[in-house]
């Protein structure tokens, strides 16, 4: 699955980074700590947090992440919106709790 796809049957907004779009998809990862992030995610993971700081993106590069989702409605601040559109990686927003994406993202992946 392509992060577009997630997009459109989530409902996402692209909140930057939309020239990643193409971007394949291979599992969820779901931490707001970010050094457990760098420890665990996998190359191609969705990143799904509440964490909306530039640091977010350097360790989403880091670990060659497909996307990242805010949950809630949060937004992120400019520098971080900056970084996801030079590098290509889409970061997306759901006003929807932790919990509830996570069952959406998992029922899309495992099927």
């Amino acid at each position: 699955m392509k992060v577009k796809d997630l997009v459109e049957k989530l409902n996402l907004k692209v909140l930057a980074g939309a020239n990643g779009l193409d971007r394949e998809i291979d599992g969820c990862y779901i931490s707001d700590l970010l050094s457990d992030v760098m420890g665990n995610a996998q190359e191609g993971n969705i990143w799904i947090t509440l964490q909306t700081h530039k640091n977010v993106m350097a360790v989403a590069s880091l670990k060659e992440i497909a996307c990242i989702i805010l949950v809630k409605n949060l937004t992120a601040n400019e520098d971080t919106v900056n970084q996801s559109n030079e590098e290509g990686l889409p970061l997306l927003q759901t006003s929807l709790p932790t919990y509830e994406i996570a069952g959406k993202v998992y029922n899309l992946i495992e099927k």
